[in-house]
């Protein structure tokens, strides 16, 4: 099979986890997160609408330039002003132009609970985490190996940390469940084709438990297409393409955050 842009990406960040020769062990008694938490504001019944993680999102592989020049600071305001839950910022530079200069910005200029969208693959990327001043660290389990998976969520935990793990499909759920994640992620874009589907969620969701919290990734361009994702139970969309391309951003991201919570009983 022929290598996807996941596989690239890995390779690339497996290589600079090799050099990094920090002793994570040593970092870990002197890292540790304490501001909001990202769960429990998806879990806010006080807001009885589904929640929107908007994400800072300069470029896309398959897409290119989405908002070359975004200042991330001015994003984040107007997400928060327009009734985002949290925010999503791309800290990899790539294949994505994102940077940590980017959440460092945006933790200055919000208060909302923040995710570092990234790839994940060794202890220090967790510790850097929470040394940046996001609440969440993304563990996409089609990147890891179930030991991996293990062993970065419970170090997530030691440092304050809450850990979204990022699904495809029923496998990939059943092996986040073993895990112990409790907040779970299923992106509808496809791996090997980078295509989406804005229907594939809503075959994946039945195989989370129902205490599982939930989040719809990718192919949400409408209100509609939220609406779809919370009919089937989902606590929760993450939004940023739609959003950087906007000329009224907060007035899309109210509009997406206005559809009711519905949940799966």
């Amino acid at each position: 099979m022929a290598a996807t842009y996941l596989d690239e990406i890995l390779a690339r960040h497996r290589r600079r986890a090799a050099l990094d020769r920090r002793e994570w062990r040593e970092r870990v008694a002197h890292v540790h997160y304490d501001g909001p938490s990202f769960f429990d504001a998806l879990v806010d019944r006080t807001n009885p609408h589904v929640k929107v993680i908007a994400e800072v999102k300069r470029r896309s592989p398959s897409r290119g330039w989405l908002n070359e020049y975004l200042k991330a600071s001015e994003m984040a305001t107007a997400y928060a002003n327009g009734g985002a839950t949290a925010v999503s910022v791309l800290t990899e530079e790539d294949s994505f132009s994102g940077s940590v200069g980017d959440l460092v910005e945006v933790a200055h200029a919000v208060s909302l609970p923040l995710l570092r969208k990234d790839f994940t693959v060794s202890p220090n990327d967790v510790l850097d985490t929470a040394d940046m001043g996001a609440s969440t660290v993304l563990l996409i389990v089609a990147a890891l190996g179930d030991d991996e998976l293990r062993d970065l969520l419970a170090l997530s935990e030691t440092c304050g940390l809450e850990a979204l793990v990022e699904v495809h499909d029923r496998k990939e759920a059943a092996r986040a469940v073993d895990a112990g994640a409790r907040l779970i992620g299923i992106n509808q874009r496809n791996l090997v084709t980078f295509e989406v589907d804005p229907t594939h969620a809503a075959s994946v969701i039945d195989a989370l438990p129902v205490t599982t919290v939930t989040v719809c990734e990718s192919g949400l361009g409408s209100v509609s297409d939220v609406r779809r994702a919370a009919s089937v139970g989902f606590d929760a969309v993450l939004v940023g393409e739609v959003f950087v391309t906007s000329s009224a951003v907060e007035e899309m991201v109210r509009s997406f955050a206005s559809v009711p919570w519905v949940g799966r009983g």
